[in-house]
This record gives C-alpha cells, structure tokens and sequence, in this order.
C-alpha cells in the first residue's frame, strides 16, 4: 500500500492529483465518474485500479452545471448519467473541445431518419450528375485532384474555423461558395460529403445517423447555387471579376438554404412546441453575421486567385474562374 504523510490526508486534490483521481477514474467503473469532487485519501482501498470515494463536502456546483448540460431539452438518458462525454462545450483531457455536425443527435430518431436518408441519396445523384459534367469538361484527374483539395479545406474549416453551438445546431463558417466559385460545384460537393463523413468517423461517430440530414443541408443549398451562378453571372464574365453583389447573393443563397433545412429538420424531429421554435429562430439569427463575412472572404481568395492566375496549375481549379465561357 502507497503511504503518504498525514498532512495529505483527506486533503482538497491538487490539480497533479484530481488529474491523476480522474484517469484512474475514468478507467474503472463509470459509477465512480459521476462528479469531480473531492477524494477522501484515507479511504482509498489498496487496489490502485479503484478510485477514492468521493464526498460532497466544499465539491461546489455539480460537474452538469459546470459543464453546461443543465437545461438541455434534446439531452438523453446516457447525457444525464455522463454529461461531460456528451457535451461539445467541454474541453477534454488533451484541452480539445468535441465537434458535432449540423444537425443535433435525438432531434431526429427512429424511423424519421429513412427520410434524411432519402433526401441524401438524391442530393448525391444530383452530385454524381454534375461530376459526369465535369469530367467531360476537365477530365477525370482534375476532378480527383480538386476533390482531395476540397476535402482537405471542409475537413480543416470544421476542425479549425471558430463554431458556435446556437439553438438546435452550430454555426459554422463552411464557406460553401467560396468553394464553389475555386474549384466548381462537383469538387465542392465531393468535398463537403467527404469532409462530413471524415468528421463524423474520427470526431463525432454518435452523429453519424443524422448523416444524411447532414448532407442534405450541405449539398441542396451548393446545387441551388450552381442553378443561382447561371443567373446571376454573365457568360462573358470570369468567377475572379465577380462584384460583392454578386458574391453577396451566393452566400446569402447558401446560408439561408443550411437555415432552411435545419429548421426543417428540427419542426420534422421536435415538432412546433414554443421551446423548439425559440431555439430554431436563434439559429436562424446567427446566421446573419456568416452572411456578411463570407461574401468578403469569397472576394478575398478571388483576388488572391487573380494575382496567382499564372502559377495556377491547370485542372486545379474550376474553369470558369479564370475564362468565361
């Protein structure tokens, strides 16, 4: 058995030793993961495997209030026993916060999900379709190459880009026209759907049901654009030469296409209680700032991609960012 000196008997644990309590913790029995509190040193039976008791005496608030968890009306029995295994906002042992997808796990459940299963298989065929154009145009390498370029920055916007939890999902900053406007709409949506299921297998599996919602909120909002830039972008007029207005109208566009789908996702999973409409128009409102700051980063990198237009690899990029057509 470890002896200590009795001035560390029953002592408040240091932060070397609430370290060290929660590690041999979390790697017994999950009843002794309850609350972060305060270990009665005395007590401690002789198999280190085993953590201390733990006792309420000057613990402070519980670990669910201080992780944020109280009051979350989406939380599900396993939150309620384990919140901190649960909750995006908590920073884990490695100072790394947990990333969710878009839309929330238990929003959706049962057999609803067959229709976000649905709705992405046709947004895939509608992808499929335009990565056929695409291979007539530039060929099959380009769109290889543009597709693991766009994985990679998905990836890397999820991963790396600030994200807020607001409402019944997170805002991001997925710059989903700025990807369209580099590469085209069939890399952009490669790299989305790709990105995503990276996420969702190495950070986020218990999101991995709510996929197809996923995809459908990324990629109908990107094909609508697609339909948009024809529109809106002259034939004679290169993606680098675009105005604000312009890029304005495909952000506005995109994000309002991912509000749309989220808060129907949420009325189609939680029905129009007040709660659920509350949480709905918050996210709805977060989106805002995304609308104003994308459009400025789609005219940055479009500048940047008109100053390199010369060391631009060939099949690198979309076509119509430096012609018109």
């Amino acid at each position: 058995m470890l002896m200590m000196p009795s001035s560390d008997l029953a002592c408040p644990l240091t932060r070397p030793r609430r370290k060290a309590h929660t590690v041999q913790a979390w790697y017994s029995k999950p009843e002794h993961n309850q609350e972060w509190r305060r270990a009665d040193l005395v007590a401690a039976p002789e198999d280190p495997a085993v953590p201390a008791p733990v006792s309420d005496e000057g613990s402070g608030p519980p670990l669910a209030v201080r992780l944020g968890m109280e009051g979350d009306p989406f939380r599900t029995a396993s939150q309620e026993t384990y919140p901190a295994a649960f909750n995006t906002n908590a920073v884990g042992w490695d100072g790394r916060r947990d990333v969710d997808m878009h839309i929330e796990p238990s929003i959706v459940t049962g057999a609803k999900l067959v229709l976000g299963y649905a709705t992405g298989a046709v947004a895939g065929g509608c992808t499929l379709k335009l990565a056929a154009e695409t291979v007539r145009e530039q060929g099959i390498a380009s769109l290889a190459v543009r597709i693991v370029a766009t994985t990679v920055l998905v990836f890397s916007f999820f991963e790396l880009l600030p994200h807020f939890r607001v409402g019944v999902s997170e805002v991001h900053f997925i710059l989903g026209s700025t990807l369209f406007l580099l590469f085209g709409a069939a890399p952009a949506a490669f790299g989305l759907a790709l990105g995503l299921l990276l996420q969702g297998l190495f950070f986020a599996p218990a999101d991995l049901p709510q996929y197809g919602m996923n995809v459908t909120t990324l990629l109908v909002p990107l094909i609508a654009i697609w339909a948009l830039a024809g529109r809106i972008i002259p034939c004679n007029t290169a993606y680098v030469d675009l105005q604000y207005r312009q890029a304005l109208a495909l952000s506005a566009a995109y994000q309002s296409g991912i509000v749309t789908w989220v808060a129907f996702w949420a009325l189609y999973g939680a029905g129009f209680a007040a709660e659920n409409l509350t949480s709905i128009a918050s996210f709805a409102a977060s989106y805002a700032a995304v609308v104003v700051i994308e459009p400025l980063a789609d005219l940055t990198v479009l500048a940047l991609a008109k100053s390199l237009r010369g060391v631009t690899a060939d099949g690198f990029v979309t076509y119509r960012l430096h012609n018109a057509t």
